[in-house]
């Protein structure tokens, strides 16, 4: 098997930027590396919260509209 981490021949100057995505998918991590990347943008981590409260409110909505409790 080849090293993740090899460049092809010839083209080190445009790829450069693309090497630690090539290693995630080479290494089956590419959720674990989309979510740290999310949870480090300022946006992203604010739209993570945000999706969490209202699909948590929902959950509360639902259970005292069904009178679940």
């Amino acid at each position: 098997m080849n090293d993740p981490d090899d460049t092809p021949p010839g083209g080190k100057e445009g790829w450069e930027g693309f090497r630690e995505v090539d290693r995630a998918i080479a290494e089956n991590r590419l959720t674990s590396y989309t979510c740290k990347k999310t949870w480090a943008d300022p946006w992203g981590k604010l739209g993570l919260i945000l999706f969490g409260v209202l699909f948590l409110a929902f959950l509360i909505y639902v259970i005292i509209y069904d009178g679940l409790i």
